[in-house]
């Protein structure tokens, strides 16, 4: 079947198998890699995506199913001139990352976090990325660096 996703404000139209998982699609017909591949049961979230703005687990996701709408990744979060997103910017300030792995993951649905909730609090951050599973940080940076991308107080 032939499916044609915006990803990144560019259409990738490509026969896939009714079986295509979205992960895959990005990765392999749109060669988008920061999305990364982690448990493949929905479990790590380290495949988060934005599908026309909401937070979603793209091995979850069939390629069929995003057929017309609009994916955002990691690699679609810069800004004007390049210039990094303010989450993105906020994660590298507070060390909110260790092997990096999740990281791409931990941003997108920090994104999409902050557009439903601009001025968490910590505990609503640590519920909001239950979903995302970090091996090497302990979350208290990466709650840090929402909490600077929302512009509020950061715990050292």
């Amino acid at each position: 079947m032939k499916v044609s996703i915006e990803i990144n404000g560019t259409t990738v139209s490509e026969e896939v198998e009714d079986r295509t998982l979205l992960v895959h699609f990005v990765r392999e017909q749109a060669g988008l890699t920061a999305t990364n591949i982690g448990c493949d049961t929905t479990s790590c979230g380290a495949c988060t995506v934005l599908l026309d703005g909401e937070s979603v687990k793209s091995c979850t996701v069939l390629a069929a199913q995003a057929d017309g709408h609009a994916v955002t990744t990691l690699e679609g979060l810069h800004g004007e001139g390049g210039d990094l997103h303010p989450v993105q910017r906020a994660f590298r300030e507070e060390h909110g990352l260790q092997c990096g792995f999740c990281t791409p993951g931990m941003i997108m649905a920090s994104v999409s976090l902050l557009e439903h909730n601009p001025k968490p609090t910590r505990q609503e951050v640590r519920e909001g990325l239950e979903g995302n599973l970090c091996r090497c940080t302990g979350y208290h940076n990466i709650v840090n660096a929402v909490m600077n991308a929302s512009g509020q107080e950061v715990q050292r």
